[in-house]
């Protein structure tokens, strides 16, 4: 535990800490019984430091935060997330830890070989992404999900942001901050009928923090990985 401790400067411990006693403070304060909630919110946060670090163990905690935020949606109807997550996040996950860990920086961290990626697997990106989006849509509305539009722009967001992901780009927290601001207003619509949700919004309001620390620390780690392979030619 210590040297997992070490291995996060400062600031990260002091956003894991501050995240974590939002995420409780919240809970606590709503009289929020459903502890699920309460774990899934302290476990994606966790999952997202880990992220910000371009290590592959934060790719494992996603998987685990899928499987359980894929309940919670199922709960409240909310198929589109349900389908996102399980379906499509949690598999991409998976195949993303295998390139992950296939891909380090060096043999002596778990830190992942961060790459540039072309227009054109942007494009291709997009393009998967729209097409998934259209053919679920249909399928989100037979369901009868809850607030469909927001579910069906949801879907688009998190596959795109987990292609990104996939191809070990930093873009792919700023994609995912896009992706959490749809969520918070996802979840604040629940809120209308039940206020144990407000946890959720806060959990993504906290994701979109800590997505936005990635995708400045993936830029610095980005650029010290091309100045060591400068140095080291």
């Amino acid at each position: 535990m210590k040297k997992i401790w070490n291995y996060f400067t400062t600031f990260e411990k002091i956003l894991w800490i501050t995240s974590v006693s939002l995420i409780t403070l919240f809970f606590v304060i709503f009289k929020n019984t459903e502890y699920l909630y309460l774990f899934a919110s302290i476990l994606g946060a966790t999952s997202l430091l880990f992220l910000a670090k371009a290590s592959p163990i934060g790719q494992v905690l996603v998987i685990i935060f899928s499987t359980i935020y894929g309940y919670i949606s199922l709960r409240y109807q909310y198929y589109g997330e349900v389908i996102t997550y399980c379906f499509m996040t949690l598999p991409i996950a998976v195949v993303s830890t295998i390139s992950w860990f296939k891909n380090p920086y060096n043999d002596e961290s778990l830190e992942v070989k961060i790459d540039d990626i072309n227009k054109k697997e942007y494009s291709i990106g997009l393009i998967l992404s729209s097409v998934i989006t259209i053919v679920f849509y249909f399928v989100l509305k037979y369901l009868g999900t809850a607030n469909l539009l927001i579910s069906t722009i949801s879907i688009f967001t998190s596959f795109y942001a987990a292609y990104i992901t996939f191809k070990r780009s930093r873009f792919y927290a700023l994609f995912y901050s896009f992706n959490d601001i749809v969520l918070i207003i996802l979840w604040a619509l629940a809120c209308v009928d039940d206020i144990n949700y407000l946890s959720m919004v806060l959990c993504f309001v906290i994701f979109f923090v800590n997505d936005i620390y990635g995708f400045i620390n993936w830029t610095k780690i980005q650029k010290n990985q091309k100045v060591n392979v400068k140095s080291n030619k």
